[in-house]
């Protein structure tokens, strides 16, 4: 079998794609479209605020898994994240449209996430090697991703909207601090540092 040749990828092979933790990647993919349904199909906020939560909150489970049963992949590298900001862009802008988060917090971090996102892919055309996530990334979007479906439960007719209110808050502000401060605090300088 003749050796890729230099810079190019590897090609995917069946037991690089097919392992526990892209299963469950996968699994949460398929989930996006079916929050957008209940939101919007169903008008059924509780439901989809609560879907958004459960794959918001279990965006730590495929990185357990693949250390779990050792099956970390190039590809779960790319496909985990790629999956976890889809859902972000996609539960963001519908959250907004549906009026139940405000417009400014949409906006920032619609923001944010596009800069982030196009950032990566400039240093990845660079052949820049990726960042290691700072704990002050990780807890921003830990809050965020808190936030987000807690805005949206807060508008619907759960008994407990209005203390789903007050911690969307008590979340969003802070996330947006730690997230915007580690875009441009620490990542940004690092990736000048790298381009130089």
């Amino acid at each position: 079998m003749n050796a890729p040749r230099s810079g190019s990828l590897p090609p995917l092979t069946r037991t690089e794609v097919l392992t526990w933790p892209n299963l469950f990647t996968f699994v949460r993919l398929l989930c996006i479209p079916l929050f957008v349904w209940l939101l919007f199909g169903r008008e059924h906020r509780a439901a989809s605020a609560w879907l958004l939560g459960i794959l918001a909150t279990t965006d730590w489970v495929d990185g357990y898994l693949a250390r779990r049963f050792d099956q970390k992949t190039e590809f779960g590298a790319l496909f985990d994240p790629t999956v976890d900001r889809l859902l972000f862009l996609v539960a963001v802008p519908s959250v907004m449209i549906d009026g139940s988060i405000p417009v400014w917090i949409a906006l920032a971090l619609m923001g944010r996430e596009l800069l982030v996102a196009f950032g990566a892919l400039y240093l990845g055309l660079r052949k820049v090697e990726p960042f290691a996530v700072t704990w002050e990334g990780k807890t921003g979007t830990f809050l965020l991703f808190f936030a987000v479906p807690a805005f949206l439960g807060a508008n619907s007719t759960l008994s407990y909207a209005s203390i789903l209110e007050v911690l969307a808050w008590i979340a969003a502000i802070p996330g947006l601090a730690y997230s915007y401060y580690a875009a441009f605090g620490q990542y940004l300088p690092q990736a000048r540092a790298s381009l130089d």
